[in-house]
């Protein structure tokens, strides 16, 4: 086996997923089996093996020829990365076409693997155990669109409920609807008659899976100027939506700001995609619509995982990762967490549940970005942290831990980034800066180095003072640089403190 990069986590073992849907085929290659998988390489080909499937009843034969030359290609790049074990699903269209088992036999001959044929009970569940490992917690109804159906399933948190299958794929509905955008909305009314579940869904979220409403969200967020490109937790409002889906719906997408960047090849399923939606929100009613970029592959994963392993906290997860593949020490950063949390209790900063996983993220990011010039540590972590594959944080959030490495590293009162400051909440604006101003006093007494941190302690000397407190054994830490930094906590948190040494001098910074 080729030896991994430094760059890579050396516990990980390869493997890949090969997804046969009703319109594309994509090969994907993970670092390992995680609870927030990392891609090493990810291809897709627009196949359209579903098309025409409505008339002919089967897999169209050009697309299936495509398909076995990619399928070598797929196989061979899964064995240049190492890959340790290839898993190859299939959906709508090769379950369902006549000529399906045979297309299913050549492709395993290819593919030297067994494929499974998922039945659509089977595609709803990896499909809402997507959703589960994406968000935390997720709650409404999850709808993935694919080429050849729709699954529709009602997720609470880790507790999957109803679900249905129907054949509301974007090439099965074209194809229905004899190209007709009125035919294809009467029969999508007529299908979800069937989902009752979605009454169920009121005045919750609607999560959306699959590659046609992707794209609809990518034009949304082109139409509103949308100042972050992260599509995984993307929230839409019930009005904007309405106002877009609508527009999209009378394919009059070329005159979309943002259009240029859809293939050719998916353009034409978006007005169907958007009928779909449209009629979803009119029988559903949700709160709001929420984009989630992990679906099926992403759930069969996680049904790989151990029980413990499911429990974990995707953003922690993978925080923990970037630390120990980029920060001085892992250990500094685990130290960070307890420290800052005994000083927001000293301070009596009260954390709401998420709160308290940002702080802690946002304490394993804080030094990713020491290699850098010490002139662009700060914009080089925001554009890393905001930009990461993250998942179990909403876009407010995501800020938050972004703003609290810019601020650490050029000052808290920084006014950079202002379309990222944009999507923080005040409060977490807020909390991005006393976050930050604790950073950078605590860093000017460990150097980044473990051992120091669990020495330091806050003590209330009465009269609303609070002081920083460093065992005599560490006097030689104090100094005016890390006063000062005390001083700019002081004025964020309207606090009076003092920087002080067990047994010896200290020094009032307000």
């Amino acid at each position: 086996m080729i030896s991994a990069s430094q760059g890579r986590l050396q516990d990980r073992r390869p493997l890949s997923i090969i997804d046969i849907g009703s319109n594309s085929i994509r090969l994907v290659i993970y670092e390992g089996l995680a609870r927030s998988p990392t891609l090493l390489f990810n291809e897709k080909m627009l196949a359209g093996l579903g098309r025409g499937i409505v008339s002919t009843g089967k897999l169209d034969p050009e697309a299936v020829t495509r398909s076995m030359e990619e399928f070598r290609r797929f196989r061979a790049l899964s064995d240049q990365a190492g890959a340790e074990r290839i898993y190859v699903l299939a959906t709508a269209a090769a379950r369902e076409a006549v000529n399906g088992p045979d297309f299913i036999h050549r492709a395993e001959d290819v593919l030297k693997t067994e494929i499974q044929v998922l039945s659509g009970r089977e595609e709803a569940h990896y499909s809402a155990l997507g959703v589960i490992s994406g968000f935390h917690p997720a709650n409404g109804i999850a709808g993935d669109l694919g080429g050849g159906s729709l699954e529709l399933i009602d997720i609470d948190g880790e507790t999957i409920g109803d679900g249905i299958t129907l054949p509301l794929g974007g090439l099965r509905l074209q194809d229905m609807a004899k190209n007709s955008l009125t035919q294809a909305a009467k029969i999508t009314r007529e299908q979800l008659a069937r989902a009752k579940l979605l009454k169920a869904g009121q005045g919750r979220a609607f999560y959306t899976v699959g590659g046609t409403w992707r794209n609809l969200a990518r034009l949304h967020m082109e139409m509103t100027n949308y100042p972050l490109g992260v599509m995984h937790h993307y929230e839409i409002g019930i009005e904007s939506a309405a106002n877009f889906l609508r527009q999209v719906a009378k394919a009059e997408i070329d005159k979309i700001k943002g259009i240029e960047g859809i293939s050719k090849n998916r353009r034409s399923l978006l007005p169907y995609g958007a009928i779909v939606l449209q009629e979803i929100m009119a029988a559903m009613q949700p709160s709001k619509i929420i984009v989630s970029a992990l679906g099926v592959r992403e759930g069969f994963l996680y049904s790989l995982l151990d029980k413990a392993e499911q429990k974990a906290d995707p953003l922690i997860s993978a925080a923990e990762e970037l630390a120990r593949l980029r920060s001085r020490s892992v250990d500094h950063a685990h130290e960070l967490v307890e420290w800052t949390g005994k000083a927001f209790a000293a301070f009596g900063i009260d954390e709401t549940r998420d709160e308290a996983r940002y702080r802690h993220a946002a304490c394993l990011l804080a030094d990713i970005g020491w290699r850098a010039h010490p002139e662009y540590r700060g914009k080089q972590s925001l554009n890393i942290i905001a930009h990461a594959s993250f998942i179990g944080v909403d876009h407010p959030g995501r800020a938050f831990l972004a703003l609290v490495s810019l601020f650490r590293h050029e000052g808290v009162f920084n006014e950079a980034a202002p379309e990222i400051r944009g999507l923080a909440t005040p409060r977490y604006l807020e909390r991005a800066r006393v976050l930050a101003a604790l950073l950078r006093v605590v860093y000017l007494l460990t150097a980044a180095m473990p051992g120091v941190m669990p020495r330091l302690k806050w003590e209330n000397r009465g009269s609303g003072v609070l002081a920083l407190v460093l065992p005599a054994a560490l006097a030689d830490l104090y100094g005016e640089r890390p006063a000062g930094r005390l001083a700019q906590l002081a004025r964020v948190t309207n606090r009076r403190l003092v920087l002080a040494v067990e047994g010896g001098p200290s020094v009032s910074v307000k």
